[in-house]
């Protein structure tokens, strides 16, 4: 970290998408917490500077808070398996529900800002107890806390995805946190997005292809370690590639062939591509490890944009605590 910036303590930081973002809006990295070994291995392949958690502090229920006490902002994209339409929808009851720790940090580390991601289903009407409880319990600590549904396509991300950020500052700073202006029709096309990495191999088809991929992808489904391959999702989903000219039974190893015939699978690289991350930022292990990353990613341009009017807001208190 450079003198003087602004850092950022994030947990179940995943592969970086978050991470990569708030880098992106001028933060630095205090700590990452990341309990996948795979996830921990991609964050510091790219990053060797980062300080990523090891051991028993890789774990967010046995992370030390108090070690980074007014750190600038505590990020992370708790799991969302508890609020998911795809799952059970246990929201507090659910084992992985992990926003009593996240609290606890809160608690211990007392950061000046606040963020979180999480699925569309936190907002549904069944969990209206929990966000009341969960805006209670951060008042009590000195948060006040906000929603917003994000699509990633209204931030230049070729893909719907649409999640929830949870921001929260103390109540008299409130009014210098603005959120970030979606710009609908940002996105480019599938097509647009990925006709060079479709053509790398070599199929003639490549062109053609990318005309007819004109619409921007369904969201990218990652699976866990128990459940999901490298697949890109369920029926639905996969009814929505094929509209696209993709087939969404399977991630491949290497684009198509001279020789190729009919819709095309993806590669890690261009699903990659479709969440926003750079080329450059290379996904470790193997083809299913890599894309489960990928697919259960937050896309660096949404975080970027909402870290940046956090950055902004931090910057303008410090300004007018000095004036």
């Amino acid at each position: 970290m450079r003198e003087g910036q602004l850092a950022s303590l994030e947990v179940c930081a995943g592969a970086g998408g978050q991470a990569l973002g708030l880098e992106q809006a001028g933060f630095g990295h205090a700590g990452l917490v990341e309990i996948d070994a795979d996830c921990r291995r991609t964050l510091i392949h790219n990053r060797p500077g980062w300080d990523v958690a090891q051991g028993a502090e890789a774990d967010l229920m046995q992370t030390d808070g108090t070690r980074h006490r007014g750190v600038d902002l505590l990020s992370g994209g708790l799991p969302c398996p508890p609020f998911s339409v795809a799952g059970k929808q246990l929201g507090a009851a659910d084992e992985r529900n992990l926003f009593p720790h996240f609290l606890r940090l809160v608690d211990e580390a007392r950061p000046r800002a606040i963020l979180i991601e999480n699925v569309r289903g936190f907002l549904s009407p069944r969990f209206a107890g929990f966000r009341e409880q969960l805006t209670a319990d951060f008042r009590a600590l000195g948060y006040a806390i906000e929603f917003r549904l994000f699509s990633a396509s209204d931030f230049g991300v070729p893909q719907l995805r649409p999640r929830v950020m949870i921001v929260g500052l103390p109540p008299a700073r409130r009014d210098l946190f603005q959120w970030p202006v979606p710009r609908p029709g940002a996105a480019a096309s599938v097509g647009a997005t990925l006709k060079d990495l479709m053509a790398a191999g070599g199929w003639p088809g490549a062109g053609a292809w990318a005309v007819g991929a004109q619409g921007i992808a369904p969201t990218l489904v990652g699976g866990s370690k128990k459940h999901g391959g490298p697949d890109l999702g369920p029926t639905r989903a996969r009814l929505a590639w094929a509209a696209l000219g993709v087939d969404g039974r399977g991630v491949v190893a290497a684009p198509p062939g001279p020789e190729h015939i009919g819709a095309p699978r993806l590669t890690v690289r261009m699903t990659a591509r479709l969440q926003g991350f750079p080329d450059e930022w290379e996904f470790t292990g193997a083809r299913t490890a890599a894309y489960r990353q990928v697919g259960n990613a937050f896309p660096p341009p949404v975080a970027r944009a909402v870290g940046a009017s956090i950055a902004a807001a931090l910057t303008a208190r410090a300004a007018r605590a000095v004036a």
